[in-house]
């Protein structure tokens, strides 16, 4: 009699263990996943876990979704449900899968911008990257009670934007990408950037000004430091800079090959020939080595430019009237010899 009882408990502790042992591997080990291609499970902000459950029943790579579904009620997931971008991986077992997507453990996306004027432009690019549409998320970079909290405003808010490759959470909304910006901003403008600007009398905000001028004026990084100490030279002695970039802002049209007399005489704060100083704000988004550049500016005594006749996107430089009238003389020539009358 106790043999048998010895034999059947040693019998339902074998059958317990082998239960135990099949529920962990089932739930534990077993992969419920499978996919030759790298899986992206996007889950909008706001979605239920009924919505999930649609979302995922349409889903190939989920190939045991009973296990999936007992695991989410052993996990308490269904009240849990996070918004995100996962990267599901092959071979995933139930609870790897869950525990994952309860936890929040999304990966992060890539956003790379440069070779940008406009907010709208800049919206539209980041925006393909987030879960925010490139409407509201001008609507948020453009808000001016955001803005003024982190010391921005409408005209310098191209200032916060350095061209790069940044890495954020696709569930970013636009506060979160401004507060991001302004880490990257003030990270980039280390105690060095701030020492050179201080010598130069300028604010950063004021250098990514004069950088964004001289980036439309060239894309020629070698010139780059030779206009802005160009520019310099006239900030330092009064004269209004004369770009003719800022015109070009001011009239909204970049396209402008030849700028005219009459353009000089618009009213706008960015008419840097009819006011001195620098302008409001930048005028396109300047890159890092364009604002290097102002920061670390050629040893020059220039006052003027012109672009260069053999149409290379090149500049003559001169340090007199005389010199400057010869150079313009010649590029305009130029520019009526290939019919460029604007």
């Amino acid at each position: 009699m106790i043999k048998k009882i010895v034999f059947g408990c040693i019998s339902l502790i074998a059958i317990a263990v082998g239960c135990g042992c099949y529920l962990y591997y089932k739930y534990f080990i077993k992969s419920i996943v499978h996919s030759d291609e790298k899986i992206i499970l996007y889950i909008p902000s706001g979605t239920n876990f009924d919505a999930l459950s649609q979302q995922l029943d349409t889903c190939q790579w989920l190939t045991n979704k009973q296990a999936f579904y007992n695991m989410v009620d052993m996990m308490k997931y269904a009240n849990q449900v996070r918004p995100g971008r996962y990267e599901v991986s092959d071979g995933m077992s139930a609870r790897a899968l869950v525990s994952m997507l309860r936890s929040g453990q999304q990966k992060p996306v890539k956003v790379t911008f440069n070779n940008i004027r406009t907010l709208e432009r800049l919206s539209g690019v980041v925006s393909k990257n987030l879960e925010i549409d490139s409407a509201q998320l001008l609507a948020a970079i453009t808000d001016n009670k955001r803005l003024n909290q982190i010391g921005f405003n409408k005209a310098t808010s191209l200032a916060l934007y350095l061209p790069d490759t940044y890495q954020t959470w696709w569930t970013t909304d636009g506060e979160g990408w401004l507060k991001k910006m302004k880490k990257e901003y003030d990270n980039f403008w280390n105690d060095s950037r701030l020492n050179k600007a201080a010598a130069l009398g300028l604010s950063p905000i004021e250098i990514s000004t004069l950088a964004s001028i001289v980036e439309e004026e060239s894309n020629n990084k070698s010139e780059q430091p030779t206009i802005a100490k160009l520019y310099l030279n006239r900030l330092e002695l009064g004269w209004p800079l004369q770009a003719d970039p800022t015109l070009k802002f001011a009239l909204g049209n970049f396209e402008l090959r030849r700028i005219l007399d009459v353009d000089k005489e618009i009213e706008s704060p960015y008419n840097t020939y009819k006011y001195k100083g620098l302008p409001p704000g930048p005028i396109r988004i300047p890159s890092k080595s364009a604002i290097d550049a102002v920061l670390s500016p050629a040893d020059c005594d220039y006052l003027f430019m012109c672009a260069k006749p053999d149409g290379s996107g090149t500049h003559a430089f001169a340090r007199t009237q005389v010199q400057h009238n010869r150079n313009a003389a010649e590029y305009h020539a130029a520019l009526n010899k290939r019919k460029i009358y604007r």
